[in-house]
């Protein structure tokens, strides 16, 4: 294998990845977690809202903050450790992986076993025809400036699906994914 093909490779499966977490974020309405890069780490609503009335108050999100640092403090020192921070956010990301895998489950699962075929897969986004959307020049492979236009556009959608707005760094309105 080429080293050309394995970065073509490499980039669509890290645009893949990204449409799949976008097509999750999607599905749970995506406005109430927000990402490490938002205003708020891992924004969830309903677990900040302690009192369950439909709005988060100071106190609410600082005594979520706390209780998040109490958590990560496993050695309780008074500090999180980079080994304390993985172990967290790994956790995290386990959490988030069990929800996407039972929402896959869920939409996919034509014949009702809990489980994928291989046809029940195929039936979501074919990862040919995103690399078809995302090579513009129809070239056959995917370009750095491809790669980079798909990442705008992604960022792009979903900062608007975030109620953000705005184009991210100069980004452009004519993605490659529509």
């Amino acid at each position: 294998m080429t080293r050309k093909c394995m970065l073509n490779g490499a980039a669509l499966a890290a645009i893949v990845a990204a449409g799949l977490s976008t097509a999750a974020m999607a599905d749970r309405g995506g406005s109430d977690r927000m990402g490490m890069d938002g205003p708020f780490p891992l924004f969830d609503f309903a677990r900040i809202d302690a009192d369950k009335d439909g709005k988060v108050t100071r106190d609410e999100l600082e005594a979520f903050r706390a209780a998040r640092m109490t958590e990560a403090d496993t050695d309780k020192d008074g500090r999180i450790s980079p080994a304390e921070l993985k172990a967290q956010m790994l956790a995290r990301a386990a959490e988030h992986a069990d929800e996407m895998a039972a929402r896959m489950i869920e939409r996919r699962d034509s014949d009702g076993d809990g489980m994928l075929s291989a046809e029940e897969m195929a039936a979501g986004p074919a990862p040919k025809d995103i690399f078809d959307r995302i090579d513009r020049d129809g070239d056959g492979a995917i370009s750095q400036a491809e790669a980079e236009a798909a990442r705008r556009f992604m960022a792009h959608h979903m900062g608007r699906r975030h109620g953000h707005g705005g184009h991210e760094d100069g980004g452009h309105e004519d993605g490659p994914v529509e």
